[in-house]
């Protein structure tokens, strides 16, 4: 936080002086600042509350997606067994705890989806910054 803190005193204290100086060459200085590549201006206009907030959301969908994961490979064990169900196949009663077992999982994954959506969402920002931070 601090690094943050102080990089924001620095480009107030280096654009303070070209305005406040009634001289020709830094009126020369304030022409070329607009030159500068968009990635200093864009690391300037960088909220820190905004980038905590994004990398808090990317945090959150990292972690939504790890257990979304976790939960589809779970419940695609018992995907087979869903399907013979369905075709009207008699199951074993080791397949048929395993399938009871398994649909607890299929709700947490429906569950887990909409979770997803939600952490997809809200990390949306993420792009929108990477962009204007890493501009060619």
């Amino acid at each position: 936080m601090a690094p943050r803190d102080s990089s924001k005193p620095k480009a107030s204290v280096e654009t303070a002086p070209d305005e406040a100086a009634p001289d020709p060459k830094a009126s020369a200085k304030a022409v070329e600042a607009p030159t500068v590549p968009p990635t200093n201006s864009a690391e300037l206009t960088v909220d820190p509350d905004s980038l905590d907030t994004v990398f808090s959301a990317l945090k959150t969908l990292l972690t939504t997606v790890d257990k979304l994961q976790k939960s589809r490979q779970e419940v695609g064990d018992i995907k087979s067994l869903l399907v013979r169900l369905l075709d009207g196949e008699l199951l074993s009663g080791d397949e048929l705890d395993q399938l009871k077992s398994g649909v607890s999982g299929l709700s947490r994954l429906v569950k887990l989806y909409s979770d997803y959506q939600t952490a997809l969402e809200k990390a949306q920002p993420a792009r929108e910054m990477l962009d204007t931070v890493l501009k060619p």
